[in-house]
């Protein structure tokens, strides 16, 4: 890292953070917390999140003010369960309506800024396993403590869970192999980030309505270039959470993935003189009968602009 990121890893990581959440809540000072988890199909972990959560939601000054899973369609019971542990549910249709929603992770969390009043907001994974919920104070604690942070990144050590076993380190491939480069070569002022597509994060109303989201899975790094943009790189901030585990994907899944944040990245970037995302469907190979064969699909690099150019009111839906 060059010295001026050094010293922003210095002193905008917490690598053990312990704000007391009574501390956390007196400082909130008239300020609204959201917590928010965009959800498809998410049955078998949304519950428990939801459920670890609640408790910050109780109380005569809780920390948390809403609790708000955004559906994106899902087929299974993840609505009926995520309801039943307390979470108040919204369906990305019935936010922004007169919008038709594109499909894609940013998309979801987008529209939930219509459908939220919280001045600060967390963003939640619903894939989660073994969630723990001192993640909700550890994002928080920068933003109430601190002056002049904007956003706060979570991370931690990402377990590789296989179909049948788990190996202790080994997840975060995209990171390593797209992500991390990427910003070595276009950003390295963000070479500090630990975790820069984590989905686990906080930040302020002021400056996630100010800012475009990538409607897929390049909303995290579009964000965090962004935000470092807006506010400098002393306006971000990032919190050990200790281990994430999830989901794991495929390496045909995460190729669209990949796909999906290149695009948002170049977007924001002048790589090549200007020149831009391609638009170029991508093509992977699948082994068939002993033959390899091309799968193309076109992927969706669409841009959502800032909430606040959109006339869509702020508060409860659902």
């Amino acid at each position: 890292m060059d010295p001026v990121t050094e010293q922003w890893f210095a002193h905008r990581t917490w690598q053990s953070p312990d704000w007391p959440v009574a501390d956390l809540t007196a400082g909130k000072d008239g300020r609204r917390v959201s917590v928010v988890l965009p959800a498809l199909d998410e049955e078998a972990t949304v519950g428990a999140i939801v459920a670890a959560i609640v408790p910050f939601t109780r109380g005569p000054a809780p920390l948390v003010d809403e609790l708000v899973v955004v559906d994106s369609g899902s087929t299974d019971r993840t609505v009926e369960v995520a309801t039943a542990a307390g979470a108040r549910v919204v369906h990305r249709t019935d936010v922004v309506p007169d919008l038709e929603p594109v499909p894609g992770k940013g998309e979801v969390l987008w529209r939930s800024l219509a459908a939220t009043s919280g001045d600060l907001i967390v963003f939640l994974d619903s894939d989660l396993v073994d969630f723990d919920p001192g993640f909700v104070p550890a994002l928080l604690g920068p933003l109430l403590t601190v002056p002049g942070i904007g956003l706060v990144k979570g991370f931690y050590r990402r377990p590789l869970r296989l179909e049948t076993t788990q190996a202790d380190t080994g997840g975060g491939r995209v990171t390593e192999l797209l992500a991390r480069p990427l910003l070595a070569a276009l950003r390295p002022e963000l070479s500090g980030i630990v975790q820069p597509l984590g989905g686990e994060y906080a930040a302020t109303r002021e400056l996630l309505e100010s800012v475009p989201f990538a409607a897929g899975y390049g909303v995290e790094i579009g964000l965090l270039i962004d935000a470092c943009d807006r506010l400098g790189l002393d306006g971000l901030a990032q919190v050990n959470l200790g281990v994430r585990k999830h989901r794991n994907r495929s390496l045909l899944q995460l190729g669209v993935m990949a796909r999906q944040i290149l695009g948002a990245v170049l977007h924001r970037c002048d790589v090549a003189g200007g020149r831009s995302d391609s638009g170029a469907a991508l093509t992977q190979f699948l082994q068939m009968d002993g033959e390899w064969l091309p799968s193309t699909q076109h992927i969706e690099v669409v841009e959502r602009p800032p909430m606040r150019e959109i006339s869509a009111p702020r508060g409860r839906v659902g």
